[in-house]
């Protein structure tokens, strides 16, 4: 708790947080939209220790007004009222335990660190029959881990994949172990070999002889560079909030919004959308108020504070990797970002040798879907299909019912003989 209280201050150890606007500090004038998540995810974290921490007291200020006669302190009142908080949460993590076990008999469930590119690396492994295709799932951000939230969500996935997530480089419980001297090998081409060295690690000890990759938003870069370098590792790649090019994205996503608006009637989103003009921006106030926009139109919001309950309540996890997950999100962001601010459609790849399916929300206005579309049909690929799932950028999660029926659909069938 003292890490999350420390936000309330916008520090992190010995880090400078970003506001919490969705622009980006001084360093970072001209943010990716992949650091939509780690920006809301920290408000929803701000909003977990006000609740803690001053709603609670606030019933009963007696401990306030004590505290000078040396009684109980407001201190005190705060670490009661989280102690008994966290015992509700203790018994909900046991009780999702029992009601997402996997037969041991049939099934797999491991949880474990994993020598990767020399460091140990945080991979979980889940799945109801070990005879089922293995799909290898990447996280966006960059460094915002599925891991700790995601598991009533991909529950229904694992009756038909052995489902793998991995805590990238810099991120969650990797960095946790790790620490953050590992910042400066935090490379798009070190976390791609990080990415193979993973799949092969995973083909030999599930005895398999290629995966299935599913990448989400900045997962989807390192995902189209794995696919490129070792397609003989997969059956084959799904793109979902698939970036295409992020010189373009923030203008494509604007003129997305401005039509959404128009279609909307929502004359509040125009105004404030009109009065920015379409980007770059000279400040971070016109990025911010494309966050706000795409967020309420794609029904983000309410997804992500979720996101931060089911954190909570997740079965062998605590608050201690929600403050994990937050420094991998900025550690990710100031190492990473950076390094994707210039990935057009020709430096993602236009060439593969694997089947390409983009799964897109149909009002993505973080990684627009028309953009998308528009970056599929540029691709040479075996076979090629744009699947549109009703949502936004986080469809994956907010639909995954959907999602799983196509993938099954689609996707299971080439995995034949796996």
């Amino acid at each position: 708790m003292a890490q999350i209280g420390v936000l309330m201050q916008e520090t992190h150890g010995n880090q400078t947080l970003p506001k919490v606007t969705g622009t980006g500090d001084v360093r970072d004038p001209y943010p990716s939209a992949m650091r939509v998540h780690m920006l809301s995810c920290c408000g929803a974290c701000v909003v977990l220790f006000a609740f803690l921490s001053v709603a609670a007291p606030a019933k009963n200020p007696a401990p306030q007004q004590s505290a000078a006669r040396g009684s109980t302190t407001a201190a005190d009142y705060n670490d009661a009222a989280y102690r008994k908080f966290d015992q509700t949460l203790s018994f909900l993590r046991e009780r999702n335990a029992r009601q997402y076990a996997i037969d041991p008999a049939k099934g797999v469930d491991e949880a474990s660190y994993v020598s990767i590119g020399g460091i140990e690396q945080w991979v979980t492994i889940r799945g109801e029959d070990r005879s089922n295709p293995v799909l290898l799932f990447l996280h966006g951000g960059p460094g915002d881990v599925t891991n700790p939230w995601s598991f009533a969500m991909f529950a229904p996935w694992e009756a038909h994949f052995t489902v793998v997530q991995w805590d990238q480089r810099g991120a969650g419980r990797t960095l946790s172990k790790s620490g953050p001297s590992v910042a400066s090998t935090m490379t798009l081409d070190r976390m791609t070999q990080d990415g193979i060295e993973l799949t092969e690690y995973l083909c030999k000890h599930l005895g398999k002889r290629k995966v299935i990759l599913v990448a989400h938003s900045f997962g989807t870069i390192l995902g189209l560079r794995m696919i490129r370098e070792r397609p003989d590792l997969f059956f084959a790649y799904v793109g979902t909030g698939q970036v295409a090019d992020e010189t373009q994205n923030y203008t494509a996503a604007y003129e997305a919004l401005l039509k959404k608006a128009r279609a909307a009637g929502n004359q509040q989103a125009l105004d404030e959308l009109k009065n920015i003009g379409p980007p770059p921006y000279a400040n971070g106030e016109g990025y911010g108020v494309q966050r706000k926009w795409a967020n309420r139109f794609e029904g983000a919001d309410r997804f992500l504070y979720g996101s931060l309950g089911l954190a909570l309540v997740a079965p062998g996890y605590s608050v201690r990797d929600l403050n994990d997950s937050i420094d991998g999100q900025i550690l990710s962001g100031e190492r990473l970002v950076p390094q994707t601010r210039s990935e057009t459609m020709k430096e993602l790849g236009l060439k593969f040798a694997i089947p390409m399916f983009f799964f897109e929300g149909t009002e993505d206005f973080t990684t627009p879907t028309e953009l998308a579309r528009k970056y599929l049909e540029a691709i040479q690929a075996p076979r090629k299909e744009f699947v549109p799932i009703s949502g936004g950028h986080f469809a994956v999660f907010m639909n995954s019912d959907q999602f799983l029926r196509e993938l099954v659909a689609r996707v299971l069938p080439l995995a034949g003989g796996h």
